[in-house]
């Protein structure tokens, strides 16, 4: 934590400071509810705390919040105060690191993805753009698209990966780049192999699913959904990967990118199932901050993004899995 006064702006004729402690004590109670949890979480006194509550107070000359029989309930100038602050402390934090890295000559760029493009297009993706510079460090991390707003926001993340129309907020900007679609698969020996089996069928299958089945709000959630796939038949693997390999043994049908499984379709390990809900399309965006506020590699990430070469790196892949970048990466696989 960085001591001292983060913020000092003038109210009248008088001078309003506060202090990244402030920040964080309040930002507690309101995730926690209460300022005895938010104790906990920071492993302070409830009385540190309340002491620093009751500055903000005085400094703010608000309320902030009262306790209530349902929890707390805040003041409007609190609930203005409850975003300001995530979005303070974020920068302050992302600040702290961005000095780090300039003192050794390095710059970061912090990507949330969801887990069906972290996995299969990602690696081809950032592979080339570090290539490109030898000062840049990349950290990765998985994350469901309902939580892209808030690291947005809250300046966790430069920017988020996922499905299109993720987000639709006027002050975050949205930028489709590149299509895919989702293939039904089984093994070649598999008794659906090649069949056109109708829904209730499908429903019948072990279905072999990788974490992106739990994403909400992603196409493969989406897909099962549709199909009204029981609970029941699913098995969800650590990665999609996992789920192909067990496809290829003939153990069940599973949803596959399709270009991640060319090379499977092709030899014949892999076979198409053609049935209802099968072959859906799908389309990835990038989401940022607006121009003026977006970091500067985050801005070469965006206009990098789109251009051939980018497009066929994904496509492509970089023959390495999340875990083994040639480039400086830090990879979070649950968030």
């Amino acid at each position: 934590m960085i001591a001292g006064r983060v913020r000092t702006t003038r109210s009248g004729d008088r001078v309003v400071s506060v202090t990244p402690a402030q920040l964080r004590a309040f930002s507690a109670v309101v995730r926690c509810g209460s300022v005895r949890e938010a104790a906990v979480e920071l492993d302070v006194t409830e009385a540190a705390v309340s002491f620093h509550i009751a500055q903000l107070r005085k400094e703010l000359a608000d309320r902030l919040f009262v306790r209530a029989g349902s929890g707390l309930a805040f003041t409007p100038g609190g609930l203005r105060l409850a975003s300001r602050a995530a979005e303070m402390l974020g920068l302050q934090d992302r600040t702290v690191l961005e000095v780090s890295q300039a003192g050794r000559g390095r710059r970061m760029l912090q990507i949330a993805a969801s887990s069906l493009f972290a996995e299969h297009a990602a690696p081809g993706l950032i592979e080339l753009f570090t290539a490109r510079a030898d000062d840049l460090d990349v950290e990765l991390s998985v994350e469901p698209p309902s939580r892209f707003e808030t690291l947005l926001r809250t300046r966790t993340v430069d920017v988020a990966i996922g499905p299109e129309a993720a987000l639709q907020l006027a002050d975050i900007d949205a930028l489709p780049f590149l299509n895919y679609r989702l293939t039904l698969v089984t093994g070649a020996e598999h008794p659906l192999a090649g069949a056109q089996p109708t829904a209730a069928v499908l429903r019948e299958q072990t279905w072999l699913l990788g974490p992106s089945a739990v994403q909400a709000g992603g196409l493969v959630a989406e897909t099962l959904r549709r199909l009204a796939v029981p609970e029941s038949r699913m098995r969800i693997f650590q990665s999609q990967a996992a789920a192909l390999e067990e496809a290829r043994r003939h153990r069940g049908i599973a949803l596959a990118v399709t270009f991640a499984a060319a090379d499977d379709l092709r030899t014949g390990r892999l076979v198409e199932i053609h049935g209802p809900g099968t072959g859906v399309p799908g389309r990835w965006s990038v989401y940022a901050p607006p121009r003026h506020s977006r970091t500067p590699v985050a801005a070469e990430l965006l206009r990098f993004i789109t251009t051939p070469r980018a497009i066929q790196a994904m496509l492509r892949g970089s023959g390495v899995n999340l875990g083994h970048f040639r480039p400086s990466i830090h990879v979070t696989l649950w968030s």
